[in-house]
């Protein structure tokens, strides 16, 4: 069954702005939401949908790749980075992202809803944490696996949490004015428990004041193949923790860095490689190996080629991260002019001066480079 437009999701046209956006999602998560929908499966379905919508298109980047490419911008495991995935965050994970949202400063109730007893437990995330990871131009062909140290905030062996009793564990103090209006009641962080829900009731010699400790922690990246430098992917819940027992650990987010190569120049997903060739093996044809990011390919040259020609090895360049097909290989021909001639050497090219076989005579074949590159990229 196709995915329903994230626009439609939300009730929006597809020029709508980023407040439209979001006065379009707080619709939809009220009309769906838990608290108003009890024990119902279709609901929860569809305010996880209407998060899923939201958060890609709350964000600007990954808004643009969705109008351009759609669903299938966020397919595969390159997708890290946008969306749910059809799954890839449950409730809590929404309420501790989205819940500015509702009013409530990440908890899942909101003016109206879940109040007293009933009102949702909040959760707490830790912060984020970036790093930059370097790639060769052969590992973001194939993908690559990397294992980098991070030191992350992790709460600390032997900390314990309890509710917080001023709040009873919502995170929340509910604060009742008088107005010419009538009564407001309004809902503000907890200032004993700073919107956590718990206090630790025990704290090791170790940990600072939230039973937090810093610890160097291994993790494991799988980059996939196609990546761009700048593209930025997130490996989930290896950020700094929180404190509290039902708090969620923050992401790492890891940005791509390319390293230069030293004698290949990526373009997009084509690759381009200047081959030169000495005037001997441009006149009479030769045939050359070259490296590409895929393994070694034997080429043809033949005799009387000119320097400019672009060869095309279909196929054999970087593969799109949206899985559009694989980009080219594009051989450059120059032909080297040699610098200093010996006695012998000069007598012949004297003698070639007058040669008909040697005076330029292009034809409607003889593309000139302009030419060239634009067949190229047509």
């Amino acid at each position: 069954m196709a995915k329903q437009d994230f626009y439609e999701t939300l009730g929006l046209s597809k020029s709508a702005t980023q407040a439209e956006i979001k006065k379009g999602y707080r619709k939809m998560a009220i009309k769906y939401h838990p608290d108003k929908n009890p024990d119902d499966t279709a609901a929860e379905e569809n305010f996880k949908k209407a998060a899923e919508a939201y958060e890609i298109l709350s964000d600007d980047n990954k808004k643009a790749r969705y109008d351009q490419y759609g669903h299938a911008g966020f397919d595969g495991p390159q997708g890290g980075g946008g969306g749910f995935g059809g799954g890839g965050m449950n409730m809590d994970d929404i309420f501790s992202q989205f819940g500015d949202i509702f009013g409530g400063g990440g908890g899942g109730g909101f003016g109206g809803f879940g109040g007293g007893g009933g009102q949702r437990q909040a959760r707490v995330k830790g912060g984020n944490m970036r790093i930059r990871v370097k790639l060769t131009l052969e590992e973001i062909a194939k993908g690559v696996e990397k294992n980098v140290k991070v030191r992350r905030k992790v709460q600390a062996d032997g900390v314990s949490y309890k509710t917080c009793t001023t709040c009873n564990g919502s995170g929340q103090q509910m604060r009742v004015t008088n107005t010419i209006l009538g009564r407001m009641q309004t809902a503000t962080t907890c200032g004993t428990c700073s919107g956590a829900g718990e206090i630790i009731s025990n704290k090791p010699n170790d940990a600072d004041a939230q039973g937090l400790v810093t610890k160097e922690e291994t993790v494991s990246i799988n980059i996939p193949a196609g990546v761009t430098e700048g593209v930025q992917l997130k490996v989930g819940g290896k950020g700094n923790d929180a404190p509290g027992k039902n708090s969620i650990s923050g992401d790492l987010l890891v940005l791509i860095e390319e390293i230069p190569h030293e004698s290949l120049k990526r373009e997009g997903t084509n690759i381009h490689y200047d081959l030169y060739v000495n005037f001997s093996e441009a006149v009479l044809g030769t045939s050359k190996e070259v490296d590409t990011v895929s393994g070694k390919v034997k080429i043809k040259i033949d005799g009387g080629t000119q320097s400019g020609k672009i060869l095309r090895l279909k196929g054999k360049g970087l593969p799109s991260i949206e899985r559009y097909g694989t980009g080219d290989f594009l051989i450059h021909i120059n032909v080297w002019t040699p610098k200093e001639l010996n006695k012998e050497q000069r007598q012949f090219f004297e003698k070639m001066l007058d040669n008909e076989n040697f005076k330029p005579a292009p034809n409607m074949s003889d593309k000139s480079f302009f030419e060239k590159v634009k067949d190229m990229f047509s």
